[in-house]
C-alpha cells in the first residue's frame, strides 16, 4: 500500500479558502518564473502531466546578453548613481554642490561606456588565457594594457 501524507483538516480548509478568495492564480506568471529559473514546462502525451525539461546551461545567459545588446537604455539605476556622484563631489570639493540633469546624464553614459569597454577587454584577456570566467587579474591586465589606472 502506498504511503500518503495526510494534512490536517484545518489546513486544508484554510488553504482552499485563501485560494478561492485571497490570491488569484496566474498560470502565465508561474510559467514565466519557471522559464527565468531555467526550467521549461511541457505536457506529457499520457495523462497530461507536466514534465520539467532542463534548459542547457548558459542559454538564459546568452538570451540576456542578446537582450541587453539590443537595448539602448541605461543599465545603472539613476537615483543611486546620482547619490554616488554627489557623495564623491562633496568629498572632493565642498564648493560644487549642484549638478544639472544633462551633466549627470552625460556622466552616467560615459561611466557605463567605460565599464562596458572594460568588461569587453577583460573578457578578451580571459579568453586569451583559455578561460571563460572573468577574474580580477583580467580587469587589471585590461586596465594596464589600456594605460588606465595606476602605473606599475
Amino acid at each position: 500500500m502506498a504511503r500518503i501524507k495526510h494534512t490536517p483538516a484545518s489546513r486544508t480548509r484554510g488553504a482552499s479558502f485563501l485560494s478561492l478568495v485571497g490570491r488569484p492564480h496566474h498560470h502565465h506568471n508561474r510559467l514565466q518564473l519557471q522559464v527565468r529559473r531555467g526550467v521549461k514546462s511541457s505536457l506529457k502525451e499520457a495523462g497530461g502531466r507536466r514534465k520539467n525539461i532542463a534548459i542547457k546551461a548558459g542559454t538564459v545567459a546568452l538570451r540576456e546578453i542578446r537582450h541587453y545588446q539590443k537595448s539602448v537604455t541605461l543599465l545603472i539605476p539613476a537615483a543611486p548613481f546620482i547619490r554616488c556622484v554627489k557623495q564623491i563631489t562633496f568629498q572632493l570639493s565642498t564648493q560644487v554642490s549642484r549638478w544639472t540633469p544633462e551633466a549627470l546624464l552625460a556622466l552616467q553614459e560615459a561611466a557605463e561606456d567605460y565599464l562596458v569597454h572594460l568588461f569587453e577587454d577583460g573578457m578578451l584577456c580571459a579568453i586569451h588565457a583559455k578561460r571563460v570566467t572573468l577574474m580580477k587579474k583580467d580587469f587589471e591586465l585590461a586596465r594596464r594594457l589600456g594605460g588606465i589606472g595606476r602605473p606599475w
